[in-house]
């Protein structure tokens, strides 16, 4: 993603699900094959993403964009950056502080961004059917298997029934004894990793209601969902194992924790508390 601005790809984060099918088709290649689009023509480009020359122009014109020629100059401009850096501008001459800072300010981009393309239809139905939920499994891997823990841990306090694991079984097992208004809640931030994307699909055979936490609407994840909470997090990255990128993820599922105790707080008040004198035990 590293040939597509920051500006950019938070717009397109922001507008996808109100494009027609058709520019649609134009973003999905932009998204997945942004070098293609950058060095190819209208035509060319109209032709792989099975669209007319017209929605190209039209999607360049929601981003932001007088037509295509401007939006393909910016996605050829910043190509020859340094590939090594883990955070864009950060560089070699930079003192601690100032990486430091830079560091920050990428979580609070992300955290900006992200809260400013949330879908609140989308987001209130999350809500709702955490809400309504008898049981919920979290399910993530690598570091997002860590948000996925940070969901198990806020909603076991309030006594309800969760279930997260490291082990792709062990998640396998709990989404078979899910049924119809339960709650799976997955976390990719590239919607690709396949353990993550087959347990989903699994759920959905169950009736299992799948809410998935990601950064690419385009992504097998995102389809394979009932429910898609977006993040917006596009800091320049080699190994992809950036703090922001799991901040915005911990925000949104800690947002939805503070939505379910206070909707339902009649019910879960009570187990809260208890669980607050139970971990008593656990402080000097």
């Amino acid at each position: 993603m590293e040939t597509i601005p920051h500006s950019c790809l938070v717009k397109l984060q922001a507008i996808y699900d109100s494009l027609k099918s058709a520019e649609k088709k134009a973003a999905d290649l932009l998204l997945e094959k942004p070098e293609f689009f950058g060095g190819a023509t209208i035509v060319d480009a109209a032709e792989a993403a099975g669209c007319s020359e017209a929605t190209l122009v039209r999607l360049a014109r929601k981003l932001g964009y007088g037509g295509y020629p401007e939006l393909k100059a910016i996605l050829i401009q910043d190509r020859d950056e340094n590939p090594a850096q883990l955070y864009k501008g950060i560089t070699e001459d930079d003192d601690y502080i100032t990486i430091a800072e830079k560091v920050f300010r990428a979580s609070i981009q992300a955290l900006e961004d992200t809260l400013n393309i949330l879908d609140r239809d989308k987001y209130k139905m999350a809500v709702d059917a955490m809400c309504g939920a008898k049981r919920l499994v979290f399910c993530g891997v690598g570091d997002a298997a860590a948000v996925a823990r940070s969901g198990f841990q806020k909603f076991i306090r309030v006594g309800m029934n969760v279930q997260a694991s490291e082990d792709m079984d062990v998640q396998l097992i709990a989404v078979s004894h899910l049924s119809k208004g339960d709650v799976v809640v997955a976390i990719s931030h590239s919607g690709r990793t396949k353990s993550v994307v087959d347990i989903v699909k699994f759920a959905r055979s169950t009736g299992a209601t799948v809410i998935s936490i990601t950064n690419y609407p385009v992504s097998p994840l995102a389809k394979n969902s009932d429910i898609v909470l977006l993040t917006a997090a596009f800091a320049e990255h080699v190994k992809g194992e950036v703090m922001s990128k799991r901040v915005a993820e911990l925000c949104v599922l800690e947002s939805l924790y503070v939505n379910v105790l206070l909707k339902c707080k009649s019910q879960l008040a009570g187990e809260l508390e208890r669980s607050n004198l139970g971990l008593q035990v656990n402080k000097l």
